[in-house]
């Protein structure tokens, strides 16, 4: 994964989580109760994650994918933007009730800021695979596990039985570092691609630690943890699933019919449907280069394979972004 979350210099994302209060009842202080929510380890077995991956690495098991899910449900990210990359983001603990801000950027009290209209959207992630229906649920997980294969995958074209293999990319030289106000690199630390969806660069880094963690230090101190850490892998390549970026809708509200093209995306072709999460991911890579890309098709591949292996079917699927403008 190569795309880069914009943030105040357009580079990066964001996230999410709920809320539940603590009361006073009577009296009497009461706990808050823990978050329940529908999981998708109700309708994904070990034994099926394992049939899906059977070559998968140790390091991805299904225990760590499940954790991640629970944890991440606890946490709501609420974003709001000035201007056209000026961010505040509020992150809150739905378990304790807690809320903090987590960033707010430099220029956020400045006038010529402020005259600017807010814009402002909540990330619930406890809405991973769980928001739609159980057809529509499934249809995002074999759509996010599709990316993830592709991403990870080390073996035979076309056998669709290699995901999860890579937890970091073969090359390991290049430091993917860029200038970023808010999430500066930290010295000799390196951003390559790391976990399910290869987060790369420091923006992403520091943006995913601060939904995540609620502070930014975590990752982009220690952006190793995304490789040696399995819960902590797919805790990031949801955040990354899960969270809009300042031109681009989150690949969720793709595959479950929230986002809805605007005249300019029209006008460039993009349209719901798995195509555009190939175009949110690497779009700059493999979007609107004809039908003929490789990478792709592997994707699309994946999407039919897991498709067929969890029972439902996408008739209608806009699966190629071979036609789709890349976004820049």
């Amino acid at each position: 994964m190569r795309s880069t979350f914009e943030l105040a210099k357009p580079t990066l994302i964001l996230l999410s989580s709920l809320l539940l209060l603590s009361f006073k009842c009577g009296g009497a202080n009461t706990k808050a109760p823990t978050v329940s929510s529908i999981q998708v380890s109700s309708f994904l077995s070990q034994q099926q994650f394992d049939d899906f991956f059977p070559q998968h690495d140790k390091f991805y098991s299904y225990a760590a994918f499940i954790k991640a899910i629970r944890q991440m449900s606890n946490i709501k990210v609420k974003v709001v933007k000035r201007a056209v990359s000026v961010y505040q983001l509020t992150r809150t603990d739905k378990v304790t009730g807690k809320a903090v801000v987590v960033r707010q950027d430099e220029d956020w009290n400045e006038d010529w800021a402020k005259k600017k209209p807010d814009s402002s959207y909540t990330i619930e992630y406890d809405n991973f695979c769980t928001e739609k229906d159980l057809q529509t649920d499934k249809k995002e997980l074999a759509a996010f596990f599709a990316n993830i294969a592709h991403e990870t995958r080390h073996g035979e074209n076309g056998k669709y039985n290699d995901g999860l293999m890579f937890i970091h990319e073969s090359n390991t030289s290049l430091p993917y570092v860029a200038d970023n106000d808010n999430y500066p690199p930290v010295a000799g630390k390196k951003y390559y691609g790391r976990g399910p969806l290869q987060l790369s660069y420091n923006g992403n880094y520091g943006y995913a630690s601060d939904c995540i963690f609620g502070d930014k230090r975590v990752l982009l101190n220690n952006p190793e943890l995304v490789e040696t850490d399995a819960v902590t892998a797919f805790k990031v390549a949801i955040y990354f699933w899960m969270t809009p970026q300042t031109q681009k809708p989150s690949a969720h509200d793709v595959m479950i019919g929230k986002w809805q093209p605007n005249a300019n995306d029209k006008a460039k072709n993009r349209k719901p449907g798995f195509g555009m999460t190939i175009n949110i991911i690497n779009g700059a890579v493999e979007c609107g280069q004809g039908e003929s890309m490789f990478s792709m098709n592997d994707r699309i591949g994946f999407y039919q394979h897991f498709l067929q292996k969890l029972g439902v079917t996408d008739p209608n699927c806009a699966c190629s972004c071979g036609n789709m403008a890349a976004y820049k």
